[in-house]
């Protein structure tokens, strides 16, 4: 990296300005429309494809903290969308599901941030996202402490693969 260029300049400040700039629409597009913070909706992306997950769980797979996350389930509960039942195998646990209006918003919820995906890469080619999915993984997996799961990372997360009309599945 030139540590000469300006912090704008460097890899992290993208990555994190990209974020930024896609978290934003989320609340105006969806947030608002269905009462929905955009952890609540991590949570809830999470769970839909992975339901009975712990809350320690849902901070790894997300990389939010437990503040965020417990504050994300506390409003998904709050709006009845989230059900806790007791892990038979340790009682000081919950397992975290859906409920059905909550598994209803996923579906809707998902076709959007589908939507929003593909308008987001739609300039960009299968080879470059698939080059930036395998080089997310292997970040996800660094600073998640994991460096062995870099080569075959767990890809629950993804809600679908990008399609590039022009080019075709990213995958």
């Amino acid at each position: 990296m030139n540590t000469e260029a300006g912090f704008e300049d460097s890899v992290f400040f993208k990555l994190v300005r990209v974020v930024n700039l896609t978290a934003r629409p989320f609340q105006q597009r969806v947030g608002r429309q269905h009462q929905l913070t955009l952890n609540e909706w991590r949570t809830m992306a999470v769970l839909g494809v992975q339901p009975g997950l712990t809350a320690t769980q849902l901070c790894e797979l997300t990389g939010l903290d437990k503040m965020a996350v417990s504050r994300a389930l506390a409003g998904l509960k709050r709006h009845k969308r989230l059900h806790r039942h007791e892990d038979p195998t340790d009682l000081r646990r919950s397992r975290l599901y859906l409920s059905s209006a909550g598994k209803a918003l996923f579906e809707t919820v998902r076709v959007q941030a589908r939507e929003r995906e593909a308008e987001l890469f739609a300039g960009v080619g299968a080879e470059d996202l698939r080059q930036l999915n395998a080089t997310l993984d292997r970040l996800i997996a660094s600073v998640a402490g994991q460096d062995d799961q870099a080569e075959n990372p767990p890809s629950m997360l993804r809600l679908a693969p990008v399609t590039n009309p022009a080019s075709g599945p990213a995958r």
